[in-house]
C-alpha cells in the first residue's frame, strides 16, 4: 500500500539521505518518539563499537579456551553456545583489542542484521569480523536494559532505518554508534526480567542435561564416542542385501551404534511398534494456519516458533495437521537434531512434510525418545541412510525402523518429568524476555 511522508529539507541534509525508502511514517514515529526522550547516541554509553577478528583461519579454532563467536552464536538476547568454537590464550592475546568481558554486546551485521547478545556466561570472548562489538559502560548504564533496547523494536527498526534502500543489505560501525537510546525510568526492572529469563534459561538447560545423562547413564553410553574407520571392508552379500554402494553407509561405527542398543538389559523395539505415524492431512478451508517448518525448530534447546501464514501463501510442502503432543523428526539434514514435540495447543497448525510426525501410542515416552533421537550418535547413525551428499535426507522408514531401547516406565517418567519442566523454564524465560521488550516500547510510547 503506498505510504506518503512528509519530511524537512533541513532533515534530508542531516541524514545525507534521498532516498524515500528511509523516510518511511513508522521511521519517523519512532524517531520522533525518541527525540521526544531526548535519547543519546549510543557511542556515549561505550567504551567502543568494533568490528571483530579480520580473517581468522579456522585452523585457529579450538575445543576449549576463549569462546569465538561468529553469527549463529549471536541470535536473541544471549549467546547460543552450540557449535562454539574457541581460540587459545596466545591468538586471543594477539587481538585482545576485541576482547569482550561480562555485560558486553554483539551484534550481528550479515545474516539476520541486528540480531543483539549479551555475554552473561564468560569471563571474556572474542568475536568474528562478520559481528560488531559493544563495550559498554557499565557504570553509566546497565546492559541489560541496552540489550532488551536493541532487541524491541526501537532498537530493531533503527537499524532496519538505515539498511533501507541499499542494494547490498549492510550495516556499518556508524549505524551503531550513533543508534538513539533513551534513558526510561523503569530501566532497572527491564533489566531484571531480563537476567531473570537468563537464570530460568540456565535451569532449563540444567533440566535437559540432567534427563540426558541419566538416559545416556542408564544405556552405559554416559562417556560414549563414535570411532570413525579410515579402512574397513564389506561383501558382495552385504551390498547386494542393502541396495547401497556407497562405502559410508558401512562404516563399522554405525553397526557399533546399533548393537549398543540390541545389548540393552531389558531389550529394544523398532520406533514403529511403540509410536504412530501421524499422516493426516490438512485441508485448507481456513484463511491462515500456523506453519512449523524445519527451521523453526530451535535445535539448542527444542524450542518451536510456528509462523502465521495466509492459506494462499503456505509452501507446497505445507502438508500435515499438527496437535499438541506429536513429535516432529526432521528428515532433512538430521544431523542438525531438528527434533522436538509440540507442547503447546494452537489453532489450524501445519507442519512440513519434511518431518516424521508421530505420537505416543504405549507407555512410551515422546521426551525419552526425543533425547534418545538427539544424541550424537543417534544422528550419525541416522546420516547412514541419507540419500543425498552435500544435503542429506532421509525418509520415514528411516525412522520408524531405527532401534530403541526399552527403558522401564519409572525411568521413563523420571526423565519426561524433568524435560516438561525443562520446557516450562524455557518457555517462562521466553516470556520475560518479551515483557522486557513490551516494558521498553510502552515507556517510550507513554
Amino acid at each position: 500500500m503506498p505510504q506518503i511522508s512528509t519530511v524537512k529539507y533541513s532533515d534530508i541534509q542531516e541524514a545525507k539521505r534521498y532516498d524515500a525508502e528511509y523516510f518511511k511514517p513508522e521511521y519517523i514515529e519512532i524517531s520522533n518518539n525518541l527525540k521526544r526522550l531526548k535519547s543519546q547516541d549510543l557511542e556515549k554509553y561505550c567504551i567502543f563499537v568494533k568490528k571483530g577478528i579480520f580473517d581468522i583461519s579456522p585452523t585457529k579454532y579450538k575445543n576449549k579456551g576463549v569462546p569465538f563467536l561468529r553469527v549463529s552464536n549471536t541470535k536473541s538476547f544471549f549467546i547460543n553456545n552450540e557449535d562454539m568454537v574457541y581460540l587459545d590464550e596466545e591468538t586471543h592475546n594477539e587481538n585482545n583489542k576485541t576482547e569482550l568481558r561480562k555485560g558486553d554486546i554483539v551484534l550481528s551485521k550479515v545474516g539476520t542484521i541486528g540480531d543483539a547478545v549479551i555475554n552473561l556466561d564468560y569471563e571474556k570472548i572474542n568475536f568474528s569480523q562478520n559481528n560488531i562489538g559493544i563495550k559498554i559502560k557499565q557504570d553509566e548504564i546497565n546492559p541489560a536494559y541496552v540489550i532488551a533496547f536493541f532487541n524491541s523494536k526501537y532498537g530493531r527498526k533503527q537499524i532496519e532505518k538505515q539498511q533501507s534502500g541499499q542494494v547490498q543489505e549492510k550495516i556499518v560501525l556508524d549505524d551503531i554508534k550513533f543508534l538513539k537510546i533513551p534513558r526510561l525510568n523503569n530501566e532497572n526492572l527491564i533489566a531484571y526480567k531480563v537476567l531473570e529469563s537468563k537464570q530460568k534459561q540456565n535451569k532449563s538447560k540444567d533440566l535437559y542435561r540432567q534427563a540426558e545423562e541419566l538416559l545416556l547413564k542408564e544405556l552405559n553410553l554416559l562417556d560414549y564416542k563414535l570411532k570413525h574407520s579410515l579402512s574397513f571392508e564389506a561383501t558382495a552379500k552385504d551390498i547386494k542385501e542393502v541396495k547401497r554402494f556407497d562405502s559410508e553407509y558401512f562404516q563399522p561405527k554405525y553397526e557399533e551404534v546399533i548393537s549398543k542398543v540390541e545389548s540393552y538389559k531389558n531389550g529394544w523395539d523398532f520406533v514403529k511398534n511403540q509410536f504412530s505415524q501421524n499422516n493426516f492431512i490438512f485441508k485448507s478451508d481456513k484463511d491462515y494456519y500456523n506453519y512449523i517448518e524445519i527451521s523453526d525448530i530451535n535445535v539448542s534447546n527444542g524450542g518451536i516458533s510456528p509462523n502465521k501464514v495466509r492459506t494462499e501463501d503456505l509452501p507446497a510442502n505445507a502438508k500435515r495437521k499438527l496437535n499438541k503432543g506429536d513429535l516432529l523428526i526432521s528428515k532433512v539434514r538430521p544431523y542438525r537434531g531438528a527434533v522436538s514435540f509440540i507442547d503447546f495447543e494452537l489453532e489450524n497448525l501445519v507442519g512440513s512434510g519434511a518431518f516424521t510426525v508421530l505420537r505416543e501410542k504405549t507407555n512410551y515416552k515422546k521426551e525419552v525418545l526425543m533425547i534418545f533421537l538427539r544424541t550424537s550418535f543417534i544422528r550419525n547413525l541416522l546420516l547412514r541412510y541419507n540419500s543425498g551428499t552435500s544435503y542429506p535426507v532421509i525418509v520415514d522408514k528411516d525412522i520408524l525402523d531405527t532401534k530403541i531401547p526399552l527403558i522401564d516406565i519409572k525411568l521413563q517418567k523420571q526423565i519426561s518429568e524433568k524435560i516438561k519442566e525443562s520446557y516450562g523454564l524455557r518457555k517462562e524465560s521466553e516470556q520475560l524476555l518479551e515483557q522486557a521488550k513490551r516494558m521498553v516500547e510502552e515507556e517510550i510510547e507513554r
